[in-house]
């Protein structure tokens, strides 16, 4: 029987939070529970908001919460060859775009669309020519790297529509038309969330991956990624968000609800995780 591995997989863009609590204990409470590992992952690809205090502030709070995992940590900010190297399969394969296009005429071309998607975009009518295309790359205008939808639909044929993913013991047929083409890149940065979140999960053998309900429409695309890409496919478990007393969900600009400011005013390990478990 393959032992449980999951992870805990924060961002170091701000001080963790209540809602942060409660899913390091729903993370580490299910490998707890089935025998088997949590590992702690550090998502910083994002090298504007990440910072270094913050990510020592994640050590801190979890190690204060009784969590522990096997080190070292993975940074993603090591790794990005790793996952340029999946971008130009990606490329090879043609299932990837340089998008040129702004905001404002994304937003434009959605109002347009006859497909009644808001705010989801499903690239160009007419695609660029690769002559056009050279001309703005060498002219250094920004773009962004999408995803096609319909170029994965064509490559995979039949298995695009078989696909499907176990989110809390329930079998969940794809639809990564909620998401539309989505951004798996920028040309100042060489990846996202999407393309080093799954390859991560596959690299370090993540068996369930445990994480919040606001995360559960981008599983679509990973489980589109996970199959252009022959990974494993985990197992998903998405639990509900913590709310605060005006039922809004913990976020990190609520200062007076980080685990840093708790730990300061005194407040006990023990009684966080109580107190996240009467709120949940």
């Amino acid at each position: 029987m393959t032992k449980i591995r999951t992870r805990f997989a924060p961002s170091p863009t701000g001080y963790l939070h209540l809602g942060h609590a409660a899913s390091a204990q729903a993370a580490f409470g299910f490998a707890r529970k089935y025998g088997g590992v949590c590992l702690l992952r550090i998502e910083d690809i994002d090298k504007t908001r990440c910072k270094p205090e913050f990510e020592r502030a994640i050590y801190e709070d979890l190690d204060w919460l009784g969590f522990d995992w096997p080190l070292p940590a993975r940074r993603q900010s090591n790794h990005f060859k790793d996952y340029q190297g999946v971008l130009e399969i990606l490329q090879e394969k043609n299932l990837i775009y340089r998008c040129f296009k702004t905001r404002k005429e994304i937003l434009e071309d959605i109002a347009r669309a006859p497909h009644g998607h808001s705010n989801v975009y499903f690239g160009p009518d007419t695609p660029l020519s690769k002559g056009a295309e050279q001309v703005l790359v060498q002219s250094k205008q920004p773009y962004a790297w999408r995803l096609s939808f319909k170029s994965c639909q064509k490559y995979l044929g039949q298995r695009y529509d078989d696909l499907s993913f176990i989110n809390n013991s329930e079998r969940v047929k794809i639809n990564p038309a909620l998401l539309g083409d989505i951004i798996l890149a920028r040309k100042d940065v060489g990846t996202s969330y999407h393309i080093a979140c799954c390859h991560d999960d596959a690299l370090q053998g993540i068996t369930d991956i445990v994480r919040g309900t606001d995360l559960l429409e981008t599983t679509h695309i990973h489980r589109l990624l996970q199959e252009i890409m022959d990974w494993p496919v985990p197992k998903y478990h998405h639990h509900a968000l913590l709310m605060d007393s005006e039922g809004k969900r913990f976020a990190k600009r609520d200062n007076a609800a980080t685990l840093r400011a708790l730990r300061q005013t005194g407040a006990l390990p023990e009684n966080i995780l109580a107190q996240i478990k009467s709120i949940g």
